[in-house]
């Protein structure tokens, strides 16, 4: 975005120097970082010298003298190293990266505060000037230790921004003024998506009047062998009159149809123009992280590169903001503990220098951000270890972990492998922020490390939080969304498939059991309406692991839809589950939904042991009876379930008396087999609280058990048992002809 010159003439001069400084020290920087990597050509010379003498110009012009000795220094180090004979050490850059440093932050200041800023700087100053007229005079005198690495750590808060908001893309509206704007446009888009339905009903009255032109048509043609003339003559005219109205109703509808792609191809630039106003190229956000990396390895004592790719790549302003803090902790990360010092380096065949990149792309409509280096990687044993002396696992179950398990431990709160604290690291303070930070921008992230090679970071986030790429679905007959980057798969989920354990639901997904949650009772919307058909399912996640994904089932999915996302009034708070409101291309209002809020919601349910049952179909409509086992012993459980099944039962299971109650109350059933002696809650109490319920009081219950004792018996009776069978005595058969003599056949 260029700057106009009515904007340019509503800035003070000391502005216009802010602008020019902060772009000249950019360069600035990146030249001599380019040349300690080796660069000797002209043109980076050339560049730093014209630098150097544009800020020069511009302070003399404020009356900065300080900054305009500093730059006239060193213009002249850069002349020496044109005409070659000056090699710049990486001492000597230190030196002139330090005179950037003090160029910069001469020009953030406020007018008022230049004094006295230079006064408590004196020394510091003066330091700087003679130990770059000493690198420009060919001594290249020790320059005294580079200042500790100006980055803070990703819990702290961010420095204030520079007084002046100007930039050379020139001063942003406020985002106010967007909101509006992007709202106005969305509603423009909208208005011109209400012409389809008048396209729709055009149609229709296109079709009903073909109908009416043909009864005319025919009517004519009957006529005419009537022989009767007046007649003749009158259908011909209306005949002839039918052409007309054809052709008026054509033309008009082509009319229409242009207009209508018109209007929608207008609002749908006017909201990419009203996008591209947020918009700003990844170089904006990370072209400090260069400079960074190279102070905090030297003063490590170690040797390190940054490559960053893709700096022309557009992002939203603000989720490049929030981004900056994440990358920043895994950069620091990468040089702290991922790179070796160089002699460790050489002695395992490796550059001196570790490598590290920072790569940027759109890839599938998203924001894909790389962070790799060539490090050491991480000691997977080193991360077994801790999770053992932690205790949060058992030695012989981490040791069956795999990789991908154990890199995830990494994202906990105050996991590190560091065994001592520092200024960098070591201080508890890890992964989980930038997990924290990336899903808090609707995004993902993902580590991988080949030990002894390097480490890999994989951050993928939307292009702006302004439009949302969402799936729109329906339930309980309102529209909501759910943002695309948080869904995993859509599916149709048949009855059969459905298998209930501990009173969960679940269904076989890629070998794994993934729990099925109804969103109606997540959302608090009530239980969803019997239905016999297939499911709806979403299954929705936080990135990875299946404990941190479950399966939605909703009442139907109407498609993928672009939205521009409308905040909620500040008057509601937080609003659980939901993250914003959206309208959709008919223009009905849309709940944006939250999904790390419903996978919140999910685990207290679960928690709570109060999920609703998915129902399998009404029971007029079932082909199958159902029963439920209840029995602490997974094999008998196993052998009962298989007998059923193979007589055409429907069969779900529930491991002991709590469970089954549990199970009971939510289904539908026609029989219960029951175990007596169980954990937390026997049988026999079972029968009771069945027939203690007024909706269950009549449900058959029979009990199987090994204890054939007649004041047993008499017990299992008395509480209201309709059978009672002995485990030692009876055989398939005898178990079968019971439940047939209670509920009949199957399918009766």
């Amino acid at each position: 975005m260029s700057m106009d010159q009515d904007d340019l003439s509503a800035l003070s001069m000391m502005d216009l120097f802010r602008m020019e400084a902060d772009g000249q020290a950019r360069i600035l920087t990146d030249g001599l970082l380019a040349m300690e990597r080796g660069a000797d050509d002209a043109t980076t010379t050339e560049s730093l010298m014209r630098a150097a003498h544009s800020i020069k110009g511009a302070a003399a012009i404020v009356g900065l003298d300080v900054v305009v000795q500093l730059a006239h220094r060193m213009e002249d180090a850069f002349v020496a190293a044109q005409t070659g004979s000056l090699q710049l050490s990486p001492a000597g850059i230190d030196v002139l990266l330090g005179g950037v440093d003090l160029i910069v932050q001469c020009a953030t200041l406020a007018e008022d505060a230049v004094a006295g800023w230079l006064g408590q700087h004196a020394a510091r100053i003066s330091a700087t000037m003679e130990s770059i007229a000493q690198v420009a005079a060919l001594r290249e005198a020790p320059a005294p230790p580079p200042p500790a690495p100006r980055v803070s750590a990703p819990e702290q808060p961010a420095p204030p921004e520079p007084a002046a908001e100007a930039t050379p893309q020139g001063p942003r509206a406020p985002v106010q003024n967007f909101d509006q704007l992007l709202a106005l446009a969305s509603e423009t888009r909208i208005n011109a998506h209400q012409l389809q339905p008048a396209m729709a009903s055009l149609q229709r009255f296109k079709r009903n009047q073909s109908s009416l032109f043909q009864s005319i048509e025919q009517l004519h043609e009957a006529l005419v062998r009537s022989a009767d003339p007046a007649l003749v003559e009158k259908s011909a005219l209306a005949l002839q009159k039918t052409h007309a109205l054809k052709q008026f109703l054509h033309d008009h509808m082509a009319d229409l149809d242009g207009y209508e792609r018109r209007v929608l191809s207008v609002s749908n630039n006017l909201i990419d123009e009203v996008l591209a106003l947020r918009m700003r190229p990844f170089r904006d956000g990370v072209h400090a992280f260069a400079r960074m990396v190279r102070d905090l390895a030297r003063s490590l004592g170690k040797e390190a590169q940054l490559t960053i790719t893709g700096e022309d790549t557009l992002v939203d302003r603000d989720i490049l903001a929030n981004i900056e803090g994440p990358l920043n902790h895994m950069l620091r990360n990468a040089v702290d503990h991922g790179l070796e010092s160089a002699d460790q380096r050489v002695a395992a065949g490796k550059p001196a220098a570790g490598a590290i990149r920072l790569e940027a792309r759109h890839r599938n409509g998203m924001l894909s951000i790389v962070i790799s280096d060539d490090g050491r990687g991480v000691d997977l044993e080193r991360i077994r270890d801790a999770v053992v002396r932690r205790k949060l696992a058992s030695a012989p179950m981490a040791a069956a972990m795999s990789k991908a398990e154990l890199l995830e431990f990494l994202f906990l709160p105050a996991f590190s492998l560091k065994e001592t604290a520092s200024a960098i690291s070591g201080r508890g303070v890890g992964l989980d922020i930038v997990q924290q930070a990336v899903r808090a921008q609707n995004g993902n992230v993902r580590i991988d490390s080949d030990p002894g090679r390097g480490f890999r970071t994989s951050i993928t986030l939307p292009l702006t939080q302004s439009i949302v790429r969402a799936l729109v679905i329906d339930i309980q007959g309102e529209a909501y969304a759910i943002p695309i980057v948080k869904v995993e798969r859509v599916l149709k989920l048949a009855q059969s498939q459905l298998h209930t354990l501990e009173s969960k639901q679940f269904f076989d997904y890629d070998g794994e059991h993934l729990g099925l949650v109804s969103a109606a009772q997540v959302l608090e919307l009530g239980q969803m309406a019997p239905g016999v058909g297939d499911l709806a399912v979403v299954v929705i996640g936080a990135g990875g692991s299946a404990n941190q994904r479950y399966a939605l089932v909703v009442d139907a999915i109407r498609g993928e839809q672009s939205l521009a996302v409308q905040p909620l009034d500040p008057l509601f708070g937080k609003l659980r589950d939901v993250a914003a409101a959206a309208l959709l291309d008919d223009g009905a209002p849309v709940l944006i939904l939250d999904c790390a809020d419903l996978l919140l919601s999910i685990e207290k349910l679960l928690g709570e042991g109060a999920l609703h049952q998915l129902s399998q179909g009404e029971q007029e409509q079932r082909k199958a009876k159902r029963i439920l086992v209840v029995d602490d012993s997974l094999t008998v459980r196993e052998m009962e379930r298989k007998l059923l099944l193979g007589r055409g039962y429907q069969v779900d299971i529930a491991i002991d008396g709590i469970d089954g109650w549990n199970v009971v109350r939510s289904g539908d059933y026609d029989l219960v087999v029951t175990d007596v002696d169980m954990p937390r809650m026997d049988g026999v109490e079972l029968v009771s609280l069945i027939r203690k319920d007024p909706r269950l009081h009549k449900l058959p219950v029979m009990i199987v058990s090994y204890k054939d004792r007649p004041e047993d018996r008499a017990r299992g009776m008395a509480a209201g048992a309709d059978y009672y069978l002995t485990k030692g005595s009876f055989h398939d058969d005898t178990l079968l002809d019971a439940v047939l003599d209670l509920i009949g056949e199957a399918g009766a």
